[in-house]
């Protein structure tokens, strides 16, 4: 089954200048794409359960535990500016 399309209209859209060559050549395999693309739309999938993932995904998490942080004077010594415990630097958002 082939499908037309017009290959200057996407490589416009994709911003491509093609050769005549390339041209040939991407439209047919285009056309390829969207053929196998109208066979998977005629296969049934109404008892077919959607799936996101191949495989089972579960998020992984730990526990949280309060530990002791850096000690705000420890960094802040390294800092060319800083006041309270906060870094001190150049405005960049007018």
């Amino acid at each position: 089954m082939k499908v037309e399309m017009n290959i200057d209209d996407v490589a416009k859209l994709a911003r491509l200048k093609l050769s005549a060559e390339e041209r040939e050549k991407f439209s047919s395999q285009m056309s390829d794409i969207l053929s196998y693309v109208q066979k998977l739309n005629a296969v049934d999938t109404t008892h077919v359960q959607a799936a996101d993932h191949v495989e089972a995904v579960q998020n992984v998490t730990r526990p949280d535990e309060v530990k002791p942080s850096l000690d705000p004077d420890s960094f802040l010594k390294h800092a060319p500016l800083g006041r309270d415990q906060f870094f001190i630097v150049p405005q960049v958002i007018e």
